[in-house]
């Protein structure tokens, strides 16, 4: 399992190729990313971030040196209160002030936008994916973009003929490349009205009754800011990008990249990154984009309820970028987990497959792996059956561990059990169909029987307190009950439906054979007293 096959085509190892020859095959590479700050950062902007991670270890495998960073647009405008969010009359306050002025209505960092960044940043690193943090706020007041703001501002008749090429109705003359937070109310509703051609803006303020009139000097100031149009392509420049992945709403034609390809070139004296397309992550049963403004999201730690970290990874390195997929929470999860477990086994020669399926399943479950992959194949509670086991153990991991004593080798193993009980766990509990749960009965079920129904159970309950130790699997089980059904002319489905109330009082459940000797002997030779 150490080594991936070289020739495995992975469209990752693919884009790390395709950026190597584009550079000359230089030794490092940057790559970027970057997210708002504007609400709790969710599971869709997740997909950008894997991305580049991806990429990086492609370009890292290959002895490249890569740097990571990931851009929080915290000086971005606060334009709209999250509906998720506590204290909104509060938050109400800062509207239009810059996201990094905004208080934390949790009270827990320094403010919304780091709220929101160390919370991401976290749940990222849980993922196995480190980044290089930049503060743009920081940038901004510190002054590290003096003169690209300058350069852009003697630019504008360059970037206003780039934009006005998509634009159904020109930029009016008076249009600037640059916003200002007013001195007064520290927000960016302000009109520039000069631009001396050198450092002096003078502008207004809008916003309501501040109409404040002054001027900023670009040498000193901390409050210009280059709008997202020019931002981005200036940060390109300045950072030396050279691969950076984008969505939809960024690479229509006509779009944001559209118009910084041009402008990066044209104003900022360097060359577009590699872009790579992604498309978007939707949540199976939520309905459409998730947004962080109308808080209808999930967030990565929101997943790691359910899916193991590897699992994550595994589904993002599986999928095309410029495909898009669902994310389920229903009863698909037991089918994802058991792909993922099928592609496990492959990789480690377990289970067969041709050539270019297992070695694509290799390199598929190296880009999975938070650290290195095991040397050996881990321990693979399946889903469906682990499920069925806390649920017999009322939800009870160290009791349902005890199931799994004989399998349990290793620390990788106890971990494996560990991370999917819980998920387990908390699936059933907060997603599983109600079809799905059960509990086991505490006492015995007293149910009408005819006669024959009744001799079925004896012999059932004779069988199984007798010759337990020798039922040899599943199938032996599941033959020999068939062998009494018919030897007394009875109809499979009735009985299986007593069984079942006998159990765990519903008229179905899990498949019966398996389902019994999961049980155990103790407790269903108890139940199942006729």
């Amino acid at each position: 399992m150490s080594q991936a096959l070289n020739d495995a085509v992975h469209w990752a190892d693919l884009t790390a190729d395709k950026l190597i020859r584009a550079n000359q095959d230089k030794d490092s590479y940057t790559l970027a990313s970057g997210i708002t700050p504007s609400g709790v950062v969710h599971f869709g902007n997740f997909r950008e971030v894997i991305t580049v991670d991806l990429v990086a270890r492609a370009l890292r495998k290959k002895g490249k040196k890569v740097r990571f960073i990931f851009s929080w647009d915290d000086y971005d405008t606060f334009r709209k209160v999250p509906l998720n969010l506590p204290k909104q009359d509060e938050l109400a306050k800062y509207l239009f002030n810059p996201i990094v002025d905004t208080p934390d209505p949790f009270g827990e960092h320094e403010s919304y936008a780091a709220h929101h960044e160390k919370n991401f940043e976290s749940q990222i690193a849980k993922m196995g994916i480190i980044v290089e943090p930049l503060y743009q706020s920081k940038k901004y007041r510190n002054g590290e973009y003096r003169e690209q703001i300058k350069k852009t501002l003697l630019h504008k008749e360059t970037i206003a003929n780039i934009l006005n090429k998509w634009r159904s109705a020109p930029l009016e003359d008076s249009w600037q490349p640059v916003s200002i937070y007013c001195e007064k109310c520290n927000r960016d509703k302000t009109t520039v009205l000069t631009f001396d051609g050198d450092s002096i803006l003078t502008y207004q303020c809008d916003f309501e009754d501040c109409k404040n009139v002054s001027s900023e000097n670009l040498n000193t100031t901390t409050r210009t800011k280059l709008p997202w149009r020019m931002d981005w392509p200036m940060r390109w420049a300045f950072e030396k990008v050279d691969f950076e992945p984008g969505g939809k709403d960024h690479s229509s034609e006509g779009g944001s990249f559209t118009t910084a390809k041009d402008i990066v070139s044209q104003v900022y004296e360097w060359k577009a990154p590699m872009y790579l397309q992604y498309d978007f992550v939707s949540i199976k049963g939520m309905g459409g984009k998730m947004s962080s403004s109308k808080g209808n999201l999930v967030t990565v730690n929101d997943v790691l309820e359910v899916y193991e970290p590897e699992m994550v990874r595994w589904i993002f390195a599986s999928y095309k970028t410029n495909t898009d997929f669902a994310l389920s929470f229903d009863l698909d999860v037991i089918k994802n987990y058991e792909d993922f477990d099928r592609m496990e086994r492959m990789a480690y020669g377990i289970e067969p497959g041709n050539e270019k399926k297992i070695a694509m399943a290799k390199r598929v479950y190296e880009l999975s792996q938070i650290e290195n992959p095991p040397t050996e194949m881990p321990f693979q509670p399946a889903f469906r059956h682990l499920c069925n086991v806390l649920q017999i153990n009322d939800l009870n991991i160290s009791k349902a561990r005890s199931f799994y004593n004989n399998d349990i080798k290793n620390e990788r193993d106890e971990r494996r059990f560990q991370e999917r009980a819980q998920r387990a766990a908390y699936w059933i509990e907060n997603s599983a169909p109600d079809e799905f749960k059960f509990s086991l009965n505490k006492q015995v079920v007293k149910l009408p029987l005819n006669e024959k129904q009744k001799s079925f159970m004896l012999n059932l309950h004779e069988f199984l307190n007798s010759q337990w130790e020798t039922i040899e699997d599943d199938k032996a089980l599941h033959e020999k009950m068939y062998e009494m059904i018919h030897s007394l002319e009875l109809e499979p489905m009735e009985i299986f439906t007593l069984l079942y109330k006998k159990l765990i009082n519903l008229e179905k459940g899990p498949k019966l054979a398996g389902f019994i000797r999961t049980i155990g002997k103790e407790r269903v030779i108890n139940l199942l007293i006729p």
